[in-house]
């Protein structure tokens, strides 16, 4: 594969958390993995994946804890892990197309 097409790719799998927070940001990733032959977007879209999952793991249980009074400042700091993470994981796609990149301090399930 290309590596434009690469880049491309792999940005979309990374940015889609940014598309919506339904199934479409998802999907996408979902879709990419399925299509595609090219390993290193496949493991761009797989740790896209576990990123979506985290966030809404970390979301549930964060917003558990509101009572607590932590779960607000904890939900704050997610909201912006999630918006910054993904910029992070797209500039080093396309500064860097033929290695994946791999979230920090996340679990992987894929």
């Amino acid at each position: 594969m290309d590596a434009d097409k690469r880049k491309i790719l792999s940005a979309l799998c990374h940015g889609a958390i940014f598309l919506s927070t339904t199934i479409i940001s998802v999907g996408i990733p979902i879709a990419i993995l399925l299509l595609t032959d090219d390993s290193v977007v496949k493991t761009n879209a797989k740790e896209s994946l576990n990123f979506h999952i985290n966030i809404y793991i970390y979301a549930i249980i964060f917003g558990i804890l509101i009572w607590l009074l932590i779960g607000i400042p904890l939900l704050v700091l997610l909201g912006i892990i999630s918006f910054v993470m993904p910029i992070i994981a797209i500039l080093n796609v396309i500064n860097n197309p033929n290695k994946p990149y791999c979230y920090p301090f996340i679990f992987r399930l894929f």
